[in-house]
Order: structure tokens, then sequence, then C-alpha cells
């Protein structure tokens, strides 16, 4: 058992079961055992390895996009430039180098990147530069710019409530201590629960739902300011429309991992209710646009084109089959293809941004639809 782990045995003893919540909250952010306090959990010395870190097309073709949204908006300067989780600055890196073939967005706009991490701090200060500022959460960003805005794989990282459906109402998924004194799952007492009500006409006693407490104060704050002062945000994750289901997991040395025997040395996520992000976005103000399997997005801004762009300055075998592996990895259905998403955020009468239907798509559709190639400003 981890250093953590102990801690948690003994909070628990003194104090009863945790909520599922609680633990993840503990195992991600504790200040000194906490897995993203502690280390660089990305790449082959990590544990897992996200979207940017596996070919600089994907933070390029971001980076077009939102430079396609900022031209159909009129350019606008100033503008906030962020970044929610930059993890080691590797998207930021790669958007900004295709953003300035792009004229006027290199000087409008102000980098900012919301991380608590010292560790990715330091690693995205390094790739970035030391000309951005840093924010420990969103609500600190400048509030009256435009917000041009990035999240890949943030959500996934907050933790969830996770509720079991009872005759009776809800039981919460709780972390206990079993007979031996070890860590384990268990049920609170069922209950009514107002937040739930509207699930009660789709699930069926024994299905899992989950909450995640932090993502409406956070989307509304982000779908505040673009319904304000317009811009675009992009968020890019694992997830459906409507949770329904245990997507909790833990991932350790890109395998996955018992949940609970080595809190704070594993990673710990969970599946991005979209549905959810789209009625946060829209109850403040925001236009949302999807959500799209990430394959359909990166073809509908061209990824095939940049691909095969870059595939012709590498002679080398070996790398030239790395570069195709990478290509198909971020657009396969049967590797991120599908599971990931893209939903966008807009001001209601802003134009569609890049890789989406140029009408918005029903109120909370659950499926968003897929425009085909549209434009983008440069083709880097």
């Amino acid at each position: 058992m981890t250093a953590l782990g102990d801690l948690l045995r003994r909070r628990i003893a003194a104090t009863g079961p945790i909520t599922l919540s609680e633990f993840m909250a503990e195992c991600l952010l504790h200040p000194q055992h906490g897995y993203y306090t502690t280390r660089d959990p990305l790449g082959a010395a990590g544990d897992f390895t996200t979207a940017p870190e596996i070919s600089q097309m994907f933070g390029e073709l971001i980076g077009l996009a939102l430079a396609q949204a900022w031209l159909d908006q009129g350019a606008p300067d100033p503008v906030c430039l962020a970044e929610l989780g930059p993890g080691r600055g590797t998207l930021m890196a790669d958007l900004l180098r295709a953003t300035r073939a792009v004229r006027g967005v290199e000087a409008a706009a102000q980098v900012h990147l919301v991380e608590r991490s010292p560790v990715l701090r330091a690693e995205q200060a390094r790739r970035v530069g030391p000309d951005a500022i840093w924010h420990d959460d969103a609500s600190s960003m400048p509030a009256d710019l435009p917000l041009f805005l990035v999240a890949n794989e943030f959500f996934d990282a907050l933790p969830v409530r996770q509720f079991v459906r009872d005759a009776g109402g809800w039981r919460e998924t709780m972390v206990a201590l079993d007979e031996t004194g070890g860590l384990s799952r268990a049920l609170g007492p069922p209950a009514p629960l107002a937040a739930l009500d509207h699930r009660l006409a789709d699930t069926d006693p024994g299905d899992i739902v989950e909450l995640c407490p932090a993502l409406p104060g956070i989307l509304s704050d982000v779908a505040r300011r673009v319904a304000a002062h317009g811009g675009c945000a992009l968020f890019i994750d694992y997830g459906g429309w409507r949770s329904l289901g245990d997507t909790v997991q833990a991932v350790h040395g890109h395998q996955y991992a018992d949940l609970l025997e080595t809190p704070g040395d594993a990673d710990l996520t969970a599946h991005v209710d979209f549905e959810a992000v789209a009625a946060a976005a829209r109850a403040a103000g925001a236009e949302a646009w999807g959500p799209l399997g990430q394959g359909e997005w990166l073809a509908a801004l061209g990824i095939a084109a940049r691909a095969e762009a870059l595939a012709r300055g590498l002679d080398d075998s070996s790398r030239l089959e790395s570069h195709r592996m990478a290509f198909r990895r971020l657009t396969a259905p049967e590797e991120m293809g599908t599971v990931f998403k893209v939903m966008a955020l807009t001001s209601p009468d802003a134009p569609a941004p890049a890789g989406f239907l140029a009408a918005a798509p029903e109120a909370l559709s659950p499926t968003g639809r897929f425009a085909g190639p549209r434009g983008l400003p440069h083709d880097a």
C-alpha cells in the first residue's frame, strides 16, 4: 500500500467511508502524494500518452481550427488563447507554431495555461515559453477578452460521483475498509437525488450513472465568456452522450490497474458525459456544436492532406511507419477516432466552427452532425 493509501485507510477508520469522488480527488491532487502533483505522467516512461504526444498534426489542426474561428469573428485583438490541463505543453507549442502562419494571430494572442501541477508547469514553460500566464483554475483568466480555448483530456481527469439505481432511489459508490482493513468499494444507503430525477425514466435498478461535480461550474464559466465576448472553446475527450455504466478506471504503466490498489500512483479517469457539457454550455448562453468523433473531426480539418505532406519529408522507413501509425491511432474508429469526441462552444451568433455544420445541431443532439472538409486559413 502506498503512503497515500495508508493515510486514506486511517481517515476512513476514524471518520467512516468516503465517496468515490473524494477518493479520486485525494489520489489525483493530494498536495504531497497526489498523482498529478508528484510526476510527469506522460509518454513511454509515464502511464499514458495523449493525442498531442502521438503526432504534431493534432495540435497543428487545433491551432488552425481556432485561427479560422478567429478570422470568422473579425480577427479581434487582443484575445485570450487558453488551454485547460496543458500536459507537457506539447499541444500549445504545436498550436502556436501552426498559427504563426496566420497573419495577426501571434500578435493578438495572450497565452494562458490552467495547470496546478508544479512538475507539469515546468515542462510547459520549457515548450511554450516564459511569456505564458499560469492559473490554478479557469476563473482567474481575463474576463473581458474573446476566449479561444482548448481542453484535451481535461474533463476525464475530474473526480466523479457514482450512483447505482435502487428501487428506493440511488445508492452512492463509497470507498470503505474491508474485514482485513484494506480499501474496498461499498454502497451508501438508498436515497432520492434531485440531480438524477431526469434519469429515472431511462434507467433500471442496478444501472450506474456518474456525475462530475466540477464540470458544470467550469463549463458555465467558459461558456459565459464565449457567449459574452466571442471566441471558440474546443473540448476533446473520451466519453459519450449521457452517462450510463461504471467508467471509472485506473491506469499505471500503460496498463489498466486496480482502482484501489496503489492510491496516488495510478491515473484515475472517467468517461465524459457530453450531454452534461452541452447542457451547461447552453444554460450559460453559448451554442454547443457536436459532439463529433475525433476521427471525423480531424478528417474535416484535412488531417489526411497534412499527413501526406509530412510523409513526403520522411525518407527513413521506420519514421515513415511511425508516422502512419500515428495517423491511424488518431483517426481510426478502432483506435481513438470514435471513443474520443469533440465539442465546440461559440456565441449563438457566431459562424460554425471548422469541421462542424454551418447550422447548429438540434438542441442537445445526441450525435451532432459532420460537415465534411472546410477550408482552413493555411495549409501548414
